[in-house]
């Protein structure tokens, strides 16, 4: 991705990254309207961020996500005290060592694709992390199942390659 975007740069992104950006923001929040709220701030987020970002993937739209999420309820504490305590023990349940587990994944799913191709990365990162069918990351890319099968096995060879090396 270009170091900074246009505005067809930024749809394309709002396109790939927008239903992902909004399931996570939906298992965080467990609120519709504060899900769409956060969704556009992660997006806001990263726009104002443009002159930063060198590439703009997967993995940075989902944490992202978790933070702006995680302030959200901050901030809600903060102006409606009590119920906070509620819904921090259910964080602390459903984000717990799963979703931990899932950061790091991003994470390691961006540093081992950083000179692959976008795409490569949106599909590891929707099918492997997000747990994503292959039907379902099919279609959340605009490819067919047997190219998502295809690429998959790519990368799955490209991995071996990669741990081999180390």
């Amino acid at each position: 991705m270009k170091t900074s975007f246009t505005n067809s740069d930024f749809s394309e992104l709002y396109q790939k990254f927008g239903p992902m950006v909004l399931r996570r923001c939906r298992a965080i929040l467990k609120d519709e309207e504060k899900a769409l709220d956060a969704m556009q701030d992660v997006f806001l987020r990263i726009l104002e961020s443009k002159d930063k970002i060198k590439n703009a993937c997967a993995s940075l739209f989902y944490v992202t996500a978790t933070h702006i999420c995680l302030n959200k309820i901050k901030s809600d504490k903060l102006r409606s005290g009590p119920d906070f305590e509620k819904v921090a023990q259910t964080m602390a349940d459903d984000f717990s060592e799963q979703e931990s587990q899932k950061i790091e994944a991003a994470l390691t799913i961006e540093k081992i694709f950083e000179k692959r191709d976008q795409k490569d990365s949106l599909i590891a990162t929707l099918h492997f992390v997000d747990g994503l069918t292959l039907e379902e990351t099919a279609e959340q890319i605009g490819m067919s199942v047997s190219g998502i099968r295809k690429r998959i096995r790519e990368l799955q060879k490209y991995a071996l390659t990669l741990k081999e090396r180390v």
